[in-house]
């Protein structure tokens, strides 16, 4: 199986319980998760630019050309279209803001997040 497909069949599934809270307020949407120490969360894209906050612990944020460690507290700009994993230094709490109107939980990432 190619990695690819291997993503897109695995694409927000976890090997870990990320805990995941989700926040909405008007035209907003903050995706709250737990991330343990020596954990990924898996390389994906976006539709959209956002913003992630590391609320605590430490963490690589990889893309195709860079890599670059974060210690919370700690803002970052995620560009569409950019693939990017988070590797968890620390146990870590990390939240994706996005703009949207969606407030379906069962169809937010459909929303949000580019197919493999």
């Amino acid at each position: 199986m190619a990695l690819a497909d291997v993503l897109k069949d695995n694409l927000g599934t976890f090997v870990f319980d990320p805990k995941i809270e989700h926040h909405f307020s008007d035209g907003l949407y903050a995706k709250q998760m737990f991330v343990p120490k020596d954990h990924l969360v898996v390389q994906h894209s976006h539709k959209f630019n956002h913003l992630s906050i590391l609320g605590k612990g430490k963490a690589i944020v990889k893309t195709d050309t860079s890599e670059k460690i974060y210690e919370a507290p700690a803002c970052l700009e995620i560009k569409e279209d950019i693939n990017h994993a988070i590797i968890a230094l620390e146990d870590c709490i990390w939240y994706c803001i996005h703009a949207t109107n969606e407030t379906d939980i069962s169809k937010i990432d459909e929303v949000l997040i580019k197919e493999v």
